[in-house]
């Protein structure tokens, strides 16, 4: 998969798992691995940058003695599911395209 466009797409996996709940890093990527492969390399520069842009918020909590960071999704990260939906209905209509052999 190109990777760009897997960056996109773990992007919006990541906001989505945080859509139903807060989270913390191993339990984000335990929670993607079915779909999509993801490692923890990867997925905090995206939890960094999901933070940057104001579409997580984090807060620290103990945890057996130890602290544990825990992602939130914003309004901002829910806009940009809501955005990702909508592309997707375009690159349907192109992969439909392609998939026709340039007849529709």
């Amino acid at each position: 998969m190109d990777i760009q466009l897997k960056k996109g797409l773990l992007d919006v996996c990541v906001l989505s798992v945080l859509r139903k709940e807060e989270s913390y890093g191993y339990k984000i990527i335990s929670d993607i691995a079915p779909y999509i492969e993801i490692s923890e390399s990867t997925l905090y520069p995206i939890l960094k940058r999901l933070e940057a842009t104001g579409a997580v918020t984090t807060h620290s909590r103990e945890y057996n003695g130890r602290l544990r960071k825990y992602y939130a999704i914003t309004e901002k990260g829910r806009q940009k599911i809501r955005e990702f939906i909508e592309d997707i209905k375009e690159f349907e209509k192109i992969y439909q395209f392609i998939l026709s052999g340039g007849e529709l």
